[in-house]
């Protein structure tokens, strides 16, 4: 696995991601990028209209690039959780960048079809699917912890400060020169994010595992977000919010051809508005995290969202609209910001990737989701009927934070627990060996039955969420004091890398059975490894039976017999 430890502080701040040379260096040029992917939607956008494509076609443009997040963020998020991060995001910076070069060529020849726009779009954003889960993974190896969060929303900050800046000089480029020297200037954006990847030296990861397979590392991220209440909670929300919130800006260029007869100056307005006021949102979310609460702070950012699209919906001039679209981009870039920090405090490093992976797959499948169905609702109803009814679905999310309320106080402690010590087998064990089953034995007096029941409860979403399969609980029958916890893992290997990504506030949990635990030794754990006989051995069966080999320990302490 290639998580990698964050490197130290650079001089000055270590509360300031600015302190570090590389993030300064990858921020400025992954601005840039952003910059260019905003002149691109705008000229996506017009090229659109231009072609004759209908409300629902033009809805479609944001849909096509937001689809590939959802079908393509988990696999990228694997990749970038088990291979080299700054490699993945390299790669997916030149597919991006080929991309563009071939929708700027048919474009400028005449080439260009609503359909093949679409292709194109969505294989551009193919390419940002496999960069996302890395880029925003590795932030937190360009900056100390203190200054992570800082970071992300820097991060925001830049792709709004872009999204202010990028709308209104597309406007001018497709104005000037049309659609084509749009998508030149994206394809060009590419370059200096590809030159800074390069030259760094990301630190080599300290890892003597092998790595995870593919679609064993996408079983794993769904294991730890399905066995993750918090995470679970925050993809809900997320894509609460995402689905009626993109329908403000799926139709701003139907807002602008139609809503107010405008051109693609009107559209670069709006879209300048939605992006400045979002860069407002960036400055004053530091604030409001350190004196409210996440949950008012992303109801605050809900409303202003909800204000936005009505008053665009019900708006007759670009001057009535611009304010209204500054409060939407205010409210999207700070609500979507509050999530992204909080799955980010909420994962450890080694699910990091995949984590964001299935958050960005929730979100923006509810981007593609909204985006259609909004584009649907203009069809048939109107531009204005549609965004009032994203209006109020913004506005009913705020029902759920009863039942899906959001992190709140010091984020738990996701720093690998080093005191925990692997075993040495008497066995030669390599990864092709069979799947191992570990065994542990409490001793347990009846007036602790209900408390270890409640703990062990808690052990088992552990065991699960970090790669444990099969786990179950049994009970000796000779002897009813004996509580015998089972689990399995596929080899060797992935029993070790299971072991290592148990966390510092998992160690409440392994100290509390140890107490409830009434033996005088340690509680005992058998490991045993499946292990086929010849065929040779069993002849006339059809099935190969196997032997059992087994190892056992009193490992449930800590120290150099960890619990393992």
């Amino acid at each position: 696995m290639t998580g990698g430890g964050r490197q130290p502080s650079a001089p000055g701040d270590p509360a300031s991601p600015w302190a570090s040379p590389i993030f300064r260096q990858a921020w400025a040029a992954n601005m840039v990028a952003n910059l260019g992917a905003m002149v691109q939607s705008v000229g996506a956008g017009w090229a659109m209209a231009d072609l004759g494509g209908s409300p629902l076609m033009i809805a479609l443009v944001q849909a096509s690039a937001s689809l590939p997040i959802l079908l393509l963020a988990l696999p990228a998020g694997a990749l970038a959780d088990s291979r080299d991060r700054r490699s993945v995001m390299l790669a997916a910076q030149w597919i991006m960048l080929v991309v563009s070069g071939l929708l700027t060529a048919c474009a400028a020849t005449g080439m260009l079809s609503p359909w093949l726009l679409l292709a194109f779009t969505f294989l551009v954003g193919c390419g940002l699917a496999l960069k996302t889960p890395a880029w925003q993974a590795v932030v937190g190896e360009m900056v100390p912890r203190p200054a992570l969060a800082a970071a992300i929303t820097m991060n925001s900050m830049g792709y709004n400060l872009a999204r202010s800046l990028g709308p209104a000089l597309g406007g001018m480029l497709v104005a000037a020169f049309g659609a084509a020297a749009a998508f030149l200037a994206n394809t060009l954006s590419y370059v200096g994010l590809i030159a800074v990847l390069a030259r760094w030296r990301r630190p080599a990861p300290s890892s003597d595992l092998p790595r995870e397979r593919m679609f064993a590392a996408m079983m794993d991220g769904l294991a730890y977000v399905s066995a993750s209440p918090i995470l679970q909670r925050l993809l809900a929300r997320g894509t609460m919010f995402a689905t009626p919130a993109c329908a403000l800006l799926a139709l701003l260029p139907v807002v602008a051809r139609q809503g107010l007869s405008g051109g693609p100056l009107t559209y670069g307005l709006l879209l300048g508005a939605y992006g400045s006021g979002a860069v407002l949102g960036a400055v004053i979310i530091g604030p409001l995290r350190r004196r409210r609460s996440p949950e008012l702070v992303t109801t605050l950012a809900t409303l202003a969202m909800a204000a936005g699209a009505a008053g665009v919906g019900l708006a007759d001039t670009v001057w009535l609209a611009l304010p209204a679209c500054a409060l939407g981009g205010a409210g999207w870039m700070v609500a979507l910001a509050m999530f992204n920090v909080a799955v980010q405090m909420s994962s450890p490093n080694w699910v990091l990737a995949r984590s964001l992976a299935l958050y960005h797959m929730s979100a923006f499948g509810g981007m593609a989701l909204g985006s259609a169905l909004f584009g649907v609702a203009a069809d048939a109803w109107g531009l204005r009927s549609a965004l009032l009814i994203a209006a109020c679905a913004l506005a009913a999310n705020l029902v759920c934070r009863r039942w899906l309320p959001l992190p709140d106080g010091t984020p738990a402690d996701l720093a690998p627990d080093d005191g925990l010590t692997a075993p040495s087998p008497a066995l030669s064990l390599i990864d092709e060996t069979g799947p191992l089953t570990i065994s542990i034995a409490y001793r347990i007096p009846e007036d602790r039955k209900a408390r270890f029941l409640a703990v062990i409860r808690e052990q088992h979403r552990i065991c699960r969420r970090d790669g444990a399969r099969r786990w179950r609980l049994s009970r000796d029958i000779a002897d009813p004091e004996i509580w015998i916890e089972h689990y399995m893992t596929s080899n060797w290997s992935d029993y070790l890398r299971h072991n290592r990504r148990r966390t510092l506030a998992d160690i409440s949990i392994t100290q509390t059975l140890l107490k409830l635990h009434a033996g005088s030794h340690p509680p005992q754990v058998q490991r045993t490894v499946e292990q086929f006989l010849p065929a040779a051995a069993c002849p006339g069966s059809r099935i190969p039976d196997f032997s059992v080999f087994s190892s056992s320990d009193t490992a449930l302490s800590r120290g150099p017999s960890s619990r393992l």
